[in-house]
Formats: structure tokens, sequence, C-alpha cells
């Protein structure tokens, strides 16, 4: 019997499969007889449920079997190509019209059986379809399954369904019999078939039912890898007992939280106390915080760090820009204003809590410095981006390491910036918290973050209100209404900012149609108030000198790219209007519109926007309709699935080509409950060894060392 390891290690020619064809299916990945196998079909032709071509009638419409008895191909006097075809089910016969598409021809040559579909209409007084989707079936006399499975095929690769459903027979009989990694008593609790049965059935079902009951099962194996390979990792940094014991009592953050101009919500004053209870343990923190925009992640997240400066450690802050990380670097600092910490070696016996920043801009010399005060302990927190993992700094004693923006960094950065503190003098690893200010649903947090805890502020501070949003056509006057209102704010004593298009291409690119959009708006629909420019491609100078100048109010309307997308905080700001927001993703105009309505008062956000697609329809409309980031981000999910959201080489939901997100919430509450259960029978998986090697497989290097006792 043949374990998925097996069948990952089995090339195509060793089943049977052609050389012209394996050099085809290579260009679509398709190299192993796994990577077939698992190659699933996206829809099934039921033949006990089709059209009859001598019943169709006029304007229905319908899916025929048929084959194939004539076709030609012609161009007319402009060139285009028209291909024409006469098709029977052997009751009767029917015309087919492809225009464009001369490849048809060669697609279909007499004989072919396929699946057609479309609309009937009438020609010269018979009946035709136009241009229908078609499916081929195989060739002549190929096929007489009830139940025909149809593959996602490639026009680039010029390998068809037909070729796939043959090279997956092919297959499916040199393997023999597949292993089944499942104990039976889970089998038989979760009415799961059997793997064998299900790899066969839903490449050649019996039925449109057994392709359903196979799909179900091989659905849930995606989800279990995933799970087990979570909540294993999870149990492994937990049975760490290196951790650090925090002196949580301390107190400086007693003094810090009393010291803050407003009174925390009770979501900021959980959150603070999981922290601490985590910081106070033996084993290491490893908690997500995750919370909308503006609901004040940043102060809990200083909070630990100083929980940790308090009893002698150091902290870190990573950001993923260095726009963001100045950002932090600069709230951090006005925050920190006025707090000590006990130093024996000052005359007062304490000195101010400091905070540094490193970035890839950081000069030579002052990484000379920051690496000093690190190493002696004088430097209490740094802020930075990667630069702080890979620029080998001394930490006298790193403790604790907040990570933001987590969905920016994968699980590798996350594990190179707690293993820094490890070099430190007692070898202990730092408590790690991450967040996001991507609310992440529930079903994808299980995916996504399941070795993590978590921590949720989902209550808003007092003071912020709900953003007015709407979604602005190309009409000229809807756009001019638009800037009417900024124009209103501004007489008023508000500020703005207008949002640059999503330019293809670089960073250079974006910065220079920020350039021209500032010069535009200064001769025609702004004219007269006062504009600053903000991108990317600034040097840092410029950069800080257009922010400071925004937020002192030196300037109207601030005309930026999505730098300002996290992190910017100017309460004086109303008014967002963001051009072609239908390029942009849900969750990063959730970000945009949240640099707005922050002090209190009514606050507008424009989307500029003329939608082409179904998904770029379905966000503008999900915008307008709330400003809850948590229901937002289920609305993502459903638009645009979870690979896409949380980008493919997050926890190996590349791996997911039968499951869905948010569709599958159940077989994700189903695979984390048997992943526990099964770990807390054989923590190392010893007795399940198959389904150790696939976890391994799937997640790789990371995770090997989770199953060795």
């Amino acid at each position: 019997m043949r374990t998925l390891r097996d069948l990952a290690h089995l090339p195509l020619s060793d089943v049977g499969i052609r050389e012209r064809l394996r050099e085809r299916l290579a260009i679509m990945e398709i190299e192993t007889a796994l990577d077939l196998l698992t190659h699933y079909p996206r829809r099934y032709h039921d033949r006990t449920n089709q059209s009859e071509i001598a019943a169709l009638q006029e304007g229905e419409e319908a899916t025929v079997f048929a084959e194939v008895r004539r076709i030609s191909s012609r161009r007319t006097r402009n060139r285009r190509a028209i291909v024409e075809a006469a098709i029977t089910d052997g009751t009767s016969s029917l015309n087919v019209t492809f225009f464009n598409q001369p490849w048809r021809e060669k697609q279909l040559p007499v004989g072919t059986e396929a699946a057609f579909f479309g609309k009937v209409e009438l020609y010269r007084g018979r009946r035709q379809l136009t241009n229908p989707v078609v499916d081929v079936l195989g060739r002549e006399g190929e096929n007489t399954a009830t139940v025909v499975p149809v593959y996602p095929q490639s026009g680039k690769a010029e390998v068809f369904t037909w070729q796939l459903r043959d090279a997956v027979r092919r297959t499916l009989d040199a393997v023999g019999e597949i292993a089944e990694p499942l104990p039976s008593s889970v089998r038989t609790e979760l009415k799961l078939r059997d793997r064998d049965w299900s790899y066969r059935q839903v490449h050649q079902p019996d039925s449109t039912e057994t392709a359903r009951q196979a799909q179900r099962r091989l659905r849930f194996d995606e989800f279990l890898r995933m799970q087990l390979g979570l909540v294993a990792r999870k149990r492994a940094l937990d049975a760490e007992q290196s951790g650090i014991r925090h002196d949580v009592d301390g107190p400086l953050v007693t003094r810090f939280l009393d010291s803050l101009p407003f009174a925390l919500t009770r979501d900021q004053r959980r959150a603070i106390d999981e922290i601490r209870a985590d910081m106070a343990g033996a084993s290491p923190m490893h908690r997500l915080l995750q919370g909308d925009v503006g609901s004040g992640k940043t102060v809990v997240a200083l909070a630990a760090l100083l929980a940790g400066v308090q009893g002698g450690y150091q902290g870190a802050l990573m950001a993923p820009t260095e726009v963001l990380a100045e950002q932090h670097h600069a709230v951090v600092s006005r925050l920190l204003d006025g707090l000590t910490v006990g130093d024996d070696a000052t005359l007062t016996g304490d000195r101010p809590v400091t905070a540094a920043l490193l970035t890839n801009r950081t000069g030579a010399a002052e990484r000379r410095r920051l690496a000093d005060g690190l190493a002696d302990g004088s430097v209490d927190i740094v802020v930075g981006t990667h630069a702080l993992i890979y620029g080998d700094l001394p930490f006298a004693r790193l403790g604790i390491a907040v990570i933001d923006e987590q969905h920016r960094f994968g699980v590798e950065q996350r594990a190179l910036l707690r293993d820094l503190g490890r070099d430190g003098r007692d070898g202990a690893t730092p408590d790690v918290l991450v967040m996001t200010a991507t609310p992440i649903p529930r079903t994808a947090a299980m995916l996504v973050y399941g070795d993590l805890d978590k921590s949720e502020l989902r209550e808003m501070p007092p003071g912020r209100t709900p953003i007015d949003t709407t979604v602005v056509g190309p009409n000229p006057l809807e756009r001019a209404a638009a800037y009417e209102r900024l124009r209103e704010e501004v007489a008023q004593g508000r500020q703005a900012y207008v949002v640059c298009p999503l330019v293809e291409g670089s960073p250079r690119t974006q910065a220079k149609a920020a350039s021209e959009e500032l010069e535009r708006l200064a001769a025609e629909d702004l004219h007269g108030l006062r504009l600053g420019l903000l991108h990317g491609q600034l040097p840092a100078k410029e950069k800080e000198a257009a922010m400071a100048a925004f937020r002192d109010g030196e300037v109207d309307v601030l005309v930026a790219t999505t730098v300002i997308e996290v992190g910017v905080d100017v309460p004086n700001a109303t008014v967002m209007i963001i051009e072609d927001a239908d390029r942009f993703g849900l969750s990063q105009l959730h970000q945009l519109r949240g640099r707005v309505g922050r002090g209190g008062g009514r606050s507008w956000c424009f989307l500029f926007a003329d939608p082409t697609t179904k998904d770029s329809e379905a966000r503008m409309a999900a915008m307008a309709e709330s400003t809850d980031g948590f229901l937002l981000a289920e609305r993502d999910l459903e638009i645009r699935g979870a690979g896409e959201v949380f980008g493919e080489r997050q926890a190996g939901l590349g791996d997911l080509k039968l499951g869905r997100i948010p569709r599958d919430v159940k077989y994700v509450e189903a695979a984390r409950a048997v992943a526990e259960r099964l770990l807390d029978e054989d923590p190392t998986l010893a007795r399940n060894r198959q389904l150790a090697e696939e976890v391994e497989d799937l997640l790789g290097d990371d995770v090997e060392f989770l199953f060795k006792s």
C-alpha cells in the first residue's frame, strides 16, 4: 500500500504517462503521482441529467452530450475566424458555431464526444448553439461513464480534461491501494469513507453522491494536516520550560497606564491582563492581539513591552515597513515621555526608559551606538523593520518581541525573532506577541494562527465615530460633490487625505503617480488649498517633514500613496478620498479609511471607483455597508478565499485544493478536535507515522522536530 509520501516521490514516468504529456503536465506543476491525484475535478457532468437535442426549445439553456459529426472553419472578409460544427446525440442533430476561436477545429475533430452548454438560438430556421462552453469527454468510444469529471485544464500547456482523465486512470491503476492513515474510530465517528475509495471516487465516481462523499473525506484530510501541525507546534512551544517568568506586578506598567490621557476600554484591560498572565508563566508567550483600526493595540503592546523592561529585560517591536516603524517609534517615544526605570549605575538610581529606531536607513554610526546601548542594557526598547532580525543585534536580555501586522511576516521570521533572545545571558526564549489590524475571522484564525493564543479588541475607544462611506462612480458631478465636501471640511479647520490609485509597477511609479496627482489637484479640484505629498520614495527626513506639517495643521490635504495605510494618526483629519478604489483589496481599503474619524467628529470616506468585475463590485458594496473590520474580514474571505487573503506560504494554505474558507467551518472545527485528541493519545504520533509524515511534508522543516521523541 502506498502512502502520500510514496506518491509524492513517484514520478509520472513510472505510472505509464508518455513523455510528451509529462512535459506538458510539468508546465502545470504536475510531476508526480500525488500532484496528479490532487489535481481534482472542478465539476462533474452527470449523463443521467442531460437534455435530448430533439427536445430543445429556442431560448433554453441546456447541456447536451453529443458527438462531433462534421466540423469546418472559414474566415470572413475582415479575417474573423468562424468554426461551424454539426453534433448529434443519436436522436437528433444541432449546429454549433464558434466566433474567433479557430483552435476549436483542432480541439473537436470528428468523433469527439463532448458536453456542450449554452443557449439555444434559431438561425435560418435551424437550432444552434453560439460559442457554447465545451468540455471534451474523450475521443470516439473512449468514455462510457455515467458521471464524467471535468478538470481544470491549461491552454498554455495544451493539456485538456480528457487527457487528464486518461492520465489519472492510468495512475490509479498503477499505484495500487492507497494507505489509510486515519484510525477507524475517527472515520466511524465522522462518517468518513476510507482514503483509497475516496481517491478513486473523486476521479471516477459511480454517481454525483459518491463524488460528494469522496470530496468530503479528502477535504477533511487537508484541514487535519494543517491542524496537526499547528496544535503540535503550540504544544511544543508550551512545553519549552525555557521561558522567562517576568515580574509583571512591578510599578512601571501601572505608572504608564495611569499616565495615559484617556481611559482604557474593557477589551484593552482584558488583553493586558491576559498578556501579563502569559508573561508571568514559565512557558514562552505566543499570543495574537487582533483588533480593528483604531482599537488601541499600540497601548496594549507598549504595556507588554514595559512589563518586560521593569524586570530588567529588553523589548523589540517589529513593523513591516519603514514608515510604520518610524510612526511606532514616534508614538512610543511620546507615550514613554517622563517614565523612568531603576538603574543602580546612575546617581539618582533611575534613568528614562529609552526607545531606539532601527531601519535600513539607519546610518553606520547610529547603528554602532544602538548596538552598544543594547549590549550594555541602556536601550530598553528597539523599534524596527526586518533589519531587527537580520542585523545581528547584541541584545543583552531580549525578554519580549512584538510583531506588528503579522500577516506580512511568515512563521520563519517569527521564529528568527524569538531565537534572537536565546543568545542573551540566561538563554531563555523571549515572549512573542503578534498584532494585526486586519481582523481575522475565527475559522481562518484557527487555520493561520492555530499555534497562538488570541486576544481581541472589538470595542472602540470613546470618541471614535462610524465613518460615512460612499462609492462614487465615474460621473464628474458626483466626484465634484466629494471634493466640495472636502473643501467644506477644510474651511471649518479640518484636514483630509487623497490616496492615489494603485499603479502597476515599482514604488517609483507609485511615487510619480502621486506627484502628478498633486499637480492636477492643485491646478483643478483643490486649487487654492495647501497640499502636501507623502510616498515611499521620499527620503526619511522629507517623509518626517511631510507628516509633521500635516500633523501640525500646516497642510490641508495630504496626497499620498498607501504608505499611510497603517500607523498614521491625525485626529483632525475628517475626509478620505481613495482614487481607483476598486483596485485595492478590502482589508487595505478598511485600513486606509481608518485614518479618518479619529477625533470624535463626523467623518467621510469617498471611494472613487468604476468596478468592472464581480469581486470589485462586492468589495465596494461591503465597504459602503459596514465599518466593522471583523465583518469585512469575513466578506474578504468569501470574496477572495483563504489562500489569497493570507498568502500561500502561511501555514500550508496552499494545500487547500478542495477546502474553502469560510464555507468549510465545520471541517476546520472537526479537524481541530481530532488533531487535539490524536496528540493527547500519541504526542509524537509514533503510532500514527503516516500522519506525521504528511504534516512534515506539508509544513516542511518548520515542524519536522515536532514528532521526534
